[in-house]
């Protein structure tokens, strides 16, 4: 019986291990045989942004994706492109978005200004709250002597007396 469980797994753990040489294999990207080729790959993919990591140019992402653009970019350069006209031909089709440094335009401002005005922001509304926090501990009722005194006895944990 003991057996027949171990050969289960076995054949379990075996078929784990296929699937993900399997995936491993179909995500492998396509190289070029010629370096040059490869470099001016590389190149341009680290001007772009992988559209599904989106913090990582397509050079360094390992997505679906970011491998067909990478041999997209491979054709292209094959087929004679610039740089620049595989660089214009992906903003074309993928926006400004696809290149990982945007140029600062109208439709890009957001990109460019959106974080700076965001911290801006958060830092008008701690100086508001402090300022805040600060006129109603000025604004706070003082306490009279005979409370001080009760909150010093209860402090001290000692019995109240009545007088």
């Amino acid at each position: 019986m003991r057996l027949k469980h171990l050969l289960r797994l076995l054949v379990v753990l075996l078929a784990v291990a296929f699937a993900v040489l399997a995936a491993r294999a179909a995500e492998a990207p396509d190289v070029a045989e010629d370096p040059a080729l490869e470099k001016r790959v590389n190149d341009i993919g680290l001007e772009l942004r992988c559209l599904v990591c989106q913090n990582q140019t397509i050079a360094d992402s390992h997505a679906g994706l970011a491998i067909d653009l990478k041999n997209q970019i491979r054709e292209q350069l094959k087929a004679g492109k610039t740089d620049r006209q595989i660089l214009d031909f992906m903003v074309e089709r993928y926006g400004d978005f696809v290149l990982y440094k945007p140029p600062v335009k109208a439709t890009t401002l957001l990109l460019w200004v959106g974080p700076f005005a965001l911290m801006a922001i958060g830092l008008g509304v701690a100086v508001l709250i402090v300022r805040r926090r600060g006129q109603h501990a000025a604004e706070a009722p003082q306490l009279t002597e005979e409370q001080r005194r009760k909150a010093a006895r209860l402090l001290a944990d000692e019995p109240e007396t009545r007088s």
